[in-house]
């Protein structure tokens, strides 16, 4: 558990709970009537087969030429996911969850490792960890997978979340649908929400020893990412014992790239701190500029504002929000049936609506 300790105070906007049972539950998604499951399943003639969807794509960047890790699941020629982890500097690994819920609904979905991360190339060159910079990526990465305006969505969680937001702003005339999953459109009001909201709720002493480790900028201090750990993260990222945190999830904390997550995010979950490149960001006064179909989730224990996530999808011109009342950071594993359900209803609406 020490290990899991220092890797555990690395982890970035995550949250939640136990992995869900493949057996059906009230209120889960069901299969969809008519779905053509040997269609969806077919792979023939893709140039993927041989590789079990995995591929790896060559990106051009300031810096030259990498390759990032993709890995497609199933076949649907209107529904196509993009999945962007969180961080930065996390991988695809903690999104193994939803290979029981998409399949099901006949959901095509590509696992991605971004550049930096545990599959992809790991170059060391700082100035690569900029959003317009990641941006470009995720669009050179849409070209090469095929994706479009009739049949692409992202999924993006947590820094996914920014990620998403940013590539829309950018390029939503590709887009067909965006999912911004446990992430505030502003990082300064997500600061202000742990600080004075979350960081209340934790035990009075631990408090006031996290406050003392601040206060002398020990951020990376062993004593420090322990009391996160053991009084923040299983309130407020994945409810759960840590013993207990799915495999996935323990998986895609040990990958972590920690020299992208500190220089971006800073040392933890708990707020955007020091000269951490994200802490300015803020994009709440631009979403009126996405008029693509776009679901805001909230939970009511993430680190994120849930109210703050529902104003979000009324700023948005085709905006929705999605609730998960039993959910942290991480709503996809403890509150998983509401969260898939809420992400299966809104991919088939848009795609419905088309």
């Amino acid at each position: 558990m020490k290990n899991l300790t220092l890797l555990l105070g690395l982890v970035l906007l995550f949250g939640c709970s136990p992995a869900p049972s493949n057996e059906s539950a009230e209120g889960a998604p069901t299969e969809t009537p008519g779905l053509d499951y040997e269609q969806y399943l077919d792979y023939s003639g893709m140039d993927d087969k041989i590789s079990g969807g995995a591929k790896r794509i060559t990106i051009n960047t300031p810096s030259g030429e990498f390759q990032v890790w993709t890995k497609r699941v199933g076949n649907n020629p209107t529904k196509k996911v993009l999945l962007l982890h969180g961080g930065p500097g996390a991988t695809h690994e903690y999104f193994e969850v939803f290979d029981s819920y998409f399949p099901k609904e006949g959901i095509e979905y590509y696992y991605y490792d971004q550049l930096g991360s545990h599959f992809s190339d790991q170059p060391e060159d700082t100035s690569l960890w900029n959003i317009p910079r990641f941006v470009e990526e995720v669009e050179q990465v849409r070209k090469a997978l095929g994706l479009n305006k009739d049949n692409f969505y992202i999924l993006g969680h947590s820094w996914g979340g920014i990620l998403g937001i940013e590539y829309a702003l950018k390029y939503q005339e590709n887009l067909k649908g965006l999912i911004i999953s446990n992430m505030m459109s502003s990082i300064p009001a997500y600061v202000k929400y742990a600080e004075e909201e979350l960081a209340p709720g934790l035990p009075a002493d631990a408090l006031a020893e996290i406050r003392k480790l601040e206060a002398a900028g020990q951020y990376t201090d062993e004593r420090y990412l322990e009391l996160v750990e053991t009084h923040y993260y299983p309130k407020h990222v994945l409810r759960m014992p840590l013993a207990e945190w799915p495999d996935p999830v323990i998986r895609a904390l040990t990958n972590i790239n920690y020299g992208i997550y500190l220089m971006m995010q800073g040392p933890s979950e708990f707020g955007v701190v020091g000269d951490a490149t994200l802490k300015e960001w803020d994009r709440t006064e631009d979403l009126a500029k996405i008029t693509v179909p776009t679901l805001s989730i909230g939970a009511e224990y993430d680190t994120m504002d849930p109210d703050f996530m529902e104003m979000m999808a009324g700023k948005l011109p085709n905006g929705s929000y999605h609730y998960c009342p039993e959910g942290a950071h991480w709503a996809m594993y403890d509150d998983a049936d509401n969260y898939f359900k809420g992400v299966i209803d809104f991919v088939n609406e848009v795609d419905a609506a088309k």
